[in-house]
Parts: C-alpha cells; sequence; structure tokens
C-alpha cells in the first residue's frame, strides 16, 4: 500500500538512527572517561559493587598512611633513643673508670661526676624535646597507665602493649603458684669440730685463773687476753674488742689481787673467769707470756680444706688449713661474692649455708672438694655438690607466664606485660591499666583487631630504671653518685642499657614485623582491590573503540536510510500525473 500521512519506513530508520546515535554517544563518554560505568543506568549491579570497593580502597589508602606515619613515629623515637644510648654508655665508661680509686685523684673522679651530671641533664633534654609534629614521644605520655605502682609487692612494670577495648581499660590478676628461689648448698656442722665453750688458762703467780667464753663457739676462739698495768688507780677493769677479738684486762699492780681481776672478767659478761687454787687473796702478777683460747671453741675445720666455689658470675678457689674457724669460712666467701655470685652465712646449728645472691634457674652454686686432709668432714657433709635456684611460677589473668627470676611476663594479643616483684614473694595481687599507650589505626575498620597500641615509657633519668634503682641517683651528692656508692652506680647503668636496649629492640620489632608486614599485606589488597573495581568500572578501550566504529557506520547508514525513507511520499505524485 502507498501511504503519505505516516511513513512507517521512516519511522522505522528514525528509531534505528536513534540507538544508533545513543550507541555512539557511550562509546564516546567511556572513550573520554576511561570507565565503563559512567552512571547508575549503564550497570546498576556493577555500579553497586564498584562503589563498594571503592570505599574499601579507599579505608586501605588511610590505612597504608597511618602505617607509614607509625613508622615515621617509632623512627623519630629510636632515633632519640639512640643518642640515650650513646650517654648511657658513656656514663658507663666513666663509673668504671672511676672505681679505678688507685689510679685516679679525688680530682678526676670529680671531673668524671660533672661529666656524668650533663649526661644525665641530655638524657632529660631527649626526653622532653623528642617530638613528631607537636606530640612528645619519649616523656612518657605515651605510656600506658596503671594503679601497679601502688601494690607493695611490684619493684618494676613494663607494659609494652594492652588492647583495652571498647571499654577502655584492663584488670590484670596475678597469682604466683610458687615463689623464686636461690641456689643453696649448706655444710652441716658435723663438717668441723663441735662447739664448745671456748676457754684460757694462765698463772698469775701464786695461782691461776680460767677464763671460759659465756657462749659456745668458735666467735670466741683465737682470743688474746692482753693485760695493762696502772698502777696506783685501784681499779680493775676488763673490756672485750669483738673485732680485733681482745680481752683487755687493766689491773693495778700495786693493790690488785687474783679474786679482783677474776671478779673484773666475769663482770665485762663475754667471759666467765675462776680461780683455780685458794690463793686468790694474793696479789695479782702478769703472766709472762700472753694467753689465748685457741681453737677451744670448736667449729673449726678438721683438717686442710681446698675447694672450688662457682657461682653464675665466676669461680674462686679457697684454701684453708684446719682449725679454721666456720665463720671465717663463710666471711672469706662473702668478701668475692660480687664476682662469684655466691654468698655464704654459717649458723651453729646448721653450718654455711652457701647460697646465690641471685633468685632464679640461673643462679648456680658449686662447690668441688679439690683436696681434703685425712680426717676432714666437709666433703662428706654437703648437702650436694650442685645447685640451681627457680624462677618464679605465675598467672597473668589465667594465662601462665615465662618467669625469669623474681620476673615475669606474657605477650597475648591483648596484653604484653614484664613484672618483677619483690625478691622470693609468693604475694597474689591485681591492678587495673586505665589507659594511655599510642594507638595507631592499622586497618580499615575501627575496630580493635585493626588497631594496635604500644607503650613508650618515659626516659627521663626519674624514670629509667628498676629494682636496684633509678638513674637520678647517679647525680652529684645523689646515693649512687661517683663518690657515694661506684659499685651500686654501676648495677643502676646496666639496668638501665639493658631497659633502654630492650625498648629499642622492641619498637624495631614492632616497626619491623608489625608495621612493614602490614604495610606490605595492605599493599597487596589495596592493589587486588583496585584491579577488581578496574575490570568492573573501567572501559575496555579496545572494546569501545570497536563499539565506537560500528556505532560511526550505524549512525552514517542509518542517515542515508532515512533520507531514502523519506523520499518515498514522493513516489505517490506519479501516480496523479
Amino acid at each position: 500500500m502507498t501511504r503519505i500521512n505516516t511513513n512507517v519506513p521512516s519511522l522505522v530508520a528514525q528509531s534505528r538512527l536513534q540507538n544508533s546515535n545513543q550507541d555512539l554517544q557511550t562509546a564516546l563518554t567511556r572513550l573520554s572517561t576511561g570507565l565503563r560505568i559512567n552512571t547508575g543506568a549503564d550497570d546498576p549491579a556493577g555500579l553497586i559493587a564498584s562503589e563498594a570497593l571503592r570505599s574499601e580502597i579507599t579505608s586501605l589508602g588511610k590505612a597504608v598512611s597511618n602505617t607509614r606515619r607509625a613508622s615515621q613515629i617509632i623512627s623519630t623515637a629510636d632515633s632519640g633513643l639512640g643518642q640515650v644510648s650513646n650517654l648511657l654508655n658513656d656514663i658507663r665508661g666513666l663509673v668504671v673508670e672511676a672505681a679505678n680509686i688507685g689510679g685516679l685523684s679525688p680530682e678526676e673522679i670529680a671531673a668524671n661526676q660533672l661529666q656524668i651530671d650533663s649526661s644525665l641533664e641530655a638524657i632529660n633534654r631527649i626526653s622532653q624535646s623528642t617530638t613528631f609534629q607537636g606530640s612528645k614521644l619519649l616523656d612518657g605520655t605515651l605510656d600506658f597507665v596503671s594503679t601497679a605502682r601502688s601494690v607493695a609487692t611490684v619493684r618494676d612494670i613494663n607494659i609494652d602493649q594492652a588492647n583495652l577495648g571498647a571499654v577502655g581499660q584492663i584488670s590484670v590478676d596475678v597469682v604466683i603458684d610458687s615463689a623464686a628461689t636461690k641456689a643453696a648448698i649448706t655444710t652441716g656442722i658435723a663438717g668441723f669440730t663441735a662447739a664448745g665453750n671456748a676457754a684460757a688458762s694462765f698463772v698469775t703467780g701464786t695461782d691461776s685463773i680460767t677464763i671460759t667464753a659465756a657462749a659456745a663457739g668458735s666467735d670466741f676462739n683465737d682470743v688474746q687476753v692482753n693485760f695493762v698495768d696502772d698502777a696506783g688507780s685501784g681499779t680493775e677493769l676488763a673490756a672485750y674488742d669483738a673485732t680485733q677479738r681482745t680481752l683487755t684486762v687493766t689491773y693495778d699492780s700495786t693493790s690488785s689481787t687474783i679474786n679482783d681481776v677474776a671478779a673484773a672478767i666475769t663482770t665485762d659478761g663475754t667471759f666467765t673467769a675462776a680461780v683455780d687454787g685458794a690463793n686468790g687473796a694474793d696479789a695479782f702478777v702478769e703472766p709472762t707470756s700472753t694467753p689465748s683460747t685457741l681453737k677451744s671453741g670448736g667449729e673449726v675445720l678438721r683438717a686442710d680444706l681446698v675447694f672450688q666455689l662457682s657461682g653464675e658470675n665466676g669461680s674462686e678457689t679457697f684454701n684453708f688449713g684446719a682449725g679454721t674457724a666456720a665463720s671465717l669460712i663463710s666471711d672469706a666467701v662473702n668478701l668475692v661474692a660480687d664476682s662469684t655470685g655466691v654468698s655464704a652465712s654459717f649458723d651453729s646449728v646448721a653450718g654455711i649455708s652457701f647460697s646465690s645472691t641471685g633468685y632464679g634457674s640461673n643462679t648456680l652454686v658449686d662447690i668441688e672438694v679439690i683436696n681434703e686432709g685425712v680426717g676432714g668432714t666437709f666433703a662428706s657433709s654437703l648437702s650436694d655438690d650442685r645447685a640451681n635456684g627457680t624462677d618464679i611460677v605465675a598467672t597473668v589473668n589465667g594465662v601462665e607466664a615465662d618467669g625469669v627470676g623474681n620476673s615475669l611476663s606474657i605477650n597475648t594479643s591483648v596484653l604484653d606485660v614484664t613484672l618483677t616483684v619483690d625478691a622470693g614473694s609468693s604475694t597474689n595481687f591485681s591492678f587495673d591499666i586505665t589507659g594511655g599507650g599510642a594507638l595507631f589505626q592499622m586497618g580499615p575498620d575501627v575496630t580493635t583487631n585493626q588497631q594496635a597500641t604500644l607503650g613508650i615509657g618515659s626516659v627521663s633519668t626519674g624514670q629509667l630504671g628498676g629494682a636496684n634503682g633509678r638513674l637520678y641517683e647517679l647525680g652529684s651528692g645523689q646515693a649512687r653518685s661517683l663518690e657515694n656508692d661506684v659499685a651500686g652506680a654501676s648495677v643502676i647503668i646496666e639496668d638501665v642499657i639493658a631497659k633502654v636496649t630492650g625498648l629499642r629492640g622492641r619498637l624495631g620489632a614492632f616497626q619491623s614485623t608489625t608495621l612493614d608486614s602490614n604495610m606490605v599485606s595492605l599493599n597487596e589488597t589495596l592493589a587486588n582491590l583496585q584491579e577488581a573495581e578496574s575490570s568492573i568500572r573501567d572501559a575496555d578501550f579496545a572494546q569501545e573503540s570497536a563499539n565506537l566504529t560500528r556505532a560511526q557506520i550505524l549512525v552514517q547508514s542509518g542517515t542515508n536510510v532515512l533520507a531514502l525513507a523519506n523520499q518515498n511520499p514522493q513516489n505517490v505524485l506519479s501516480l496523479l500525473r
């Protein structure tokens, strides 16, 4: 049929041309933006998935920048701690040098003290001046806040990490199952001659006097009796010097009788004196030789003895002759206790107790009897040849802690803490961590399992230290200054160096393991998500270029077809001619 009011072919051509133009516009838009999805109409499901991925990518990007910033903060703190370590090493050298009292003049030691004071001031300055964009890092601001300092038995505490959760605090309960012990070996009293009351007898002219110690044991062995003639004084007096082990008897050669001198000795109370014969009323005559109690008090070696004593700090060989008092052996061991790590004490019932100066399984007492004379019983009376101490056994919030001496520690995802309690303490306790610490956001979601909280304690001289004391005590006029206690200063500086080194190691471990590994993980995840988002949203230029070419051809051909379709009604005019 031939119609002119409705040109159906033209309408069809127009529709096809409109679709082709739409395809051309879509191809041009995708090629100009590089995106396959520019509006929700392009791909509603794809748009939803893409926007969700974009949100995750944005969060991951911030997590990466957070991690990088945290690493920069840790690097800044470590730089400050490195300077503190250098100063502490200088202080240690000055302390060791100052111990050479025989080789240094007082002026040189004073100069060392001035250098130490200057270093202490520098450490305090570093603790206040180490900052990152205005935030102080080493003054204790980033340390955890807890009530542990109020616990009487806690000597030192380091809270390295604590997950305070949404509540903002955590309770810590410490249950000590068994206290740390020292290594110990005893040598029973059977290793020595039996104790008795030391005695001496001396001739005074027409009679003799026997003196007997008021107490049994070796404390009154080898006591010498000295006489002083105070002619004309008319007095008799006796005085015992425990340090010198001498009994000094003052008498009057013009009037003192034997009974008078014996009474004076008894009055002193250390010894009792008895006149042996019936001539006590005769004049006292000073003995021609110095009386001595010798070994009559007992508690002495039965034979010559050579033994080696070993502890955690070193070994020492001792050589004693027969008749050496047990108390003297104990004293000799204590003189070198700092070199061996073993001290000794004597008891008239238990004998000599050798014990380590420290606590824990690392301590030891080892006694090797190298030689003992005939009849000696020292070796046979030893309770053991070698003994070790034991570490503290405890749980923290139900988790079995690692014990080293009197220190215990746990490291879990919730809590990383190290505690030192009083020596040999078995008292349970609890405390709260109520805040503090440096909180780092490590992941894309603001949840506790994607955060890390790190405690950075103060490195000021008032805070650095441990169970043996604080660093400030090394300053002029303080208890551990070079003038007052060089040995104590050495112990403190060693503790402080260990603590600062441990802090640097902990920060380094956090940076290299937690932060660096987190950075790698986040970057890999970010790359995967960007690839996934790109596959959904980005345009494929090869495909879109082909679509553009196709759309251009269709538009051109559609335009030509539409022109032809519009000419069809003109054919009706040929019917009217």
